[in-house]
């Protein structure tokens, strides 16, 4: 959309240009929504595409986008659950809610008739919408594509009368198909909600926008979990009540990883600045055992946001540029003010929000009795995660390599019975699609931290990333490493102090804990911290993990096995099962800063 109506009906062109990301291509309906809102707000977007919802969140975070588009919420086929997990999972600035009226339409290609159809492509939510019009063709199969956008092109190309799509009005414009039956979804009055956003602390024109200053209009979305014991969730409720606070959503789902507990989505009418509402939320913190404020945004019946004003130049004179600072070589790494910080979402996991964070498991991945062995001990200690190597580098050629993909297909296993998600080390691009389809969080080890491909490869991904400081690296060469993940998108990286090489020979390396402070200083990056290679001698890990939790580090990465002796790498450093058990306990005497 190129112009908009002026109070006075005059058209006005849009001053302000903005690229938005959605899921999938132009004629989708996120596409659509994207237009319709741009062209209401007096604003132009130009779309970016993405392959899926966590890469919309990738596009904004990385500044591929001004601005994103993910759908929550439909009137029929209820919650988009993978919608609020996204929202729940990165760290993003809620702007808006818009609520989309959906009119799916059955298309074809010229020529193609109800009667001959055998296939009908579309997005896996539309398909659940249109539910009782499909039954109707039970001869027809139904096949999910990730965007509605998508499966009217796919029809449009493949020029076969058998094969239909269900998409919008514009998608038929768009790619040239004809309409074969309308208002096919279950239900007239079905409505889609969306959730407009921007990255948090967002610069340039994607901070020129403005809340609305009624409460009343605006609404806060959360997610939080409870015990599943009689009366717990009523508890909630009636906190949110006696503050004067009105619950406009509620729907629960299965908390994973935590067995007796249950997680809530909630829209609650309100905004976070009021009064009211953040006693709420502090009362609700104490009946709840976790609670997420995904954001508080503008609700569809909020008026037009207003442009913030523009700065008033006083002094007409060019200002004197600044000397460059050492920071600037690392724009998305670099914590820009005091209160910025990134939280990496593994699962259910949160790296870097407050909560201390184990990682435990062999260096390498022997057996599957092994692996299983070491993922019910250190899970029944308190860890949070599963460690393990498939492909080791080594520095001779004759020690143990690794057992390749069966360890990673061990390691997967061992995962699932334990529900722990996993860490493994990557070592080669040609590895990292095959390895993210597998592991929860993909390492890159010491020797690797400067291997710039691997390190563009990874960020393509949207798996988390656990970047090693090299054995040489100083700090200034880990930011580096990591902005170059941060670069292609994916904002998902933990940092992880493991030693460096110095002239010191009564250890294997030299833990540098002095790193943590000024990590945490100079980056919102969490730091987590493996003593384990720190230090390569099995006594003195204990003293450096109380330490690593004293200084700021938001988790370890400890090495675990069951029989020590006996393991094929970094003998010496491996902790026993009871090693582990002990540590954990003095761990959790230890505050986390």
């Amino acid at each position: 959309m190129t112009t908009t109506q002026a109070a006075t009906g005059e058209p006005q062109t849009p001053t302000l240009t903005l690229t938005a990301a959605f899921e999938g291509i132009e004629g989708s309906y996120s596409h659509a929504v994207l237009e319709e809102y741009a062209a209401r707000r007096g604003v132009k977007f130009v779309p970016v595409g993405c392959a899926s919802y966590r890469a919309v969140a990738h596009a904004v975070l990385s500044g591929k986008a001004d601005l994103g588009l993910l759908p929550i919420d439909n009137a029929i086929a209820g919650t988009i659950r993978e919608g609020y997990d996204v929202l729940a999972e990165y760290e993003l600035d809620l702007l808006a809610e818009i609520t989309w009226r959906m009119e799916h339409k059955l298309l074809g290609v010229p020529g193609a008739t109800l009667e001959g159809l055998r296939e009908i492509d579309s997005h896996p939510v539309v398909l659940m919408e249109c539910g009782r019009f499909l039954g109707t063709l039970p001869d027809v199969r139904r096949v999910p594509v990730p965007d509605t956008g998508i499966a009217a092109r796919d029809v449009a190309e493949a020029r076969d009368p058998a094969r239909g799509a269900i998409a919008s009005a514009a998608a038929a414009e768009r790619y040239g198909l004809i309409e074969l039956a309308h208002t096919i979804a279950d239900h007239p009055d079905n409505f889609t909600r969306f959730i407009l956003f921007r990255a948090p602390n967002a610069q340039g024109l994607a901070a020129d926008f403005e809340p609305a200053e009624n409460f009343a209009v605006r609404k806060t979305s959360l997610v939080f979990s409870v015990a599943d014991s009689p009366g717990a969730l009523g508890r909630c409720l009636s906190i949110i009540g006696e503050h004067g606070l009105n619950v406009s959503k509620l729907d629960s789902k299965t908390r994973l990883g935590a067995s007796g507990q249950s997680s809530f989505y909630a829209d609650v009418d309100g905004d976070v600045r009021d009064e009211r509402f953040a006693d709420a939320l502090r009362a609700l913190r104490s009946v709840t055992v976790a609670l997420n404020v995904l954001g508080t945004y503008d609700a569809s019946s909020a008026p037009p946001r207003v442009r913030r004003a523009p700065a008033v130049v006083v002094d007409v004179a060019p200002p004197i540029p600044p000397a460059p600072s050492a920071k600037t070589a690392f724009p998305k790494a670099t914590r820009q003010d005091a209160d910025a910080r990134s939280r990496v979402m593994v699962g259910d996991i949160a790296v870097g929000d407050g909560h201390f964070v184990v990682v435990g498991g062999p260096c390498s991945v022997e057996s599957r009795e092994q692996i299983l062995a070491t993922a019910e001990s250190v899970a029944a200690s308190g860890a949070v995660m599963l460690r393990g190597g498939a492909f080791k580098p080594r520095t001779s050629p004759y020690a143990f390599q690794g057992m390749g993909w069966e360890g990673v297909a061990l390691l997967a296993e061992a995962g699932r019975a334990t529900g722990l998600p996993i860490v493994s080390e990557v070592m080669s691009v040609e590895q990292v699609e095959r390895m993210a389809a597998s592991v929860d969080v993909l390492q890159i080890g010491a020797r690797n931290m400067q291997n710039f491909d691997l390190l563009k490869a990874v960020g393509k991904t949207e798996r988390p990333i656990l970047l090693k400081r090299g054995m040489a690296a100083s700090i200034d060469d880990l930011l580096s490493a990591a902005e170059y993940i941060l670069a292609e998108g994916n904002p998902n990286v933990i940092l992880c102090e493991r030693g460096i090489r110095t002239f010191e020979t009564a250890t294997r390396n030299t833990l540098d804990l002095s790193a943590v402070p000024v990590l945490r200083e100079r980056t919102h990056l969490p730091v987590m911290v493996d003593p384990s290679h720190g230090v390569g001698v099995r006594r003195w890990i204990g003293p450096l993990c109380r330490a690593a939790k004293a200084v700021g580090a938001h988790g370890l990465l400890i090495e675990v096995h069951p029989n020590p002796i006996e393991a094929r790498c970094d003998a010496d450093q491996a902790l026993t099962f009871a090693d582990f058990a002990r540590i954990m306990d003095e761990l959790a005497r230890i505050p986390s800063i």
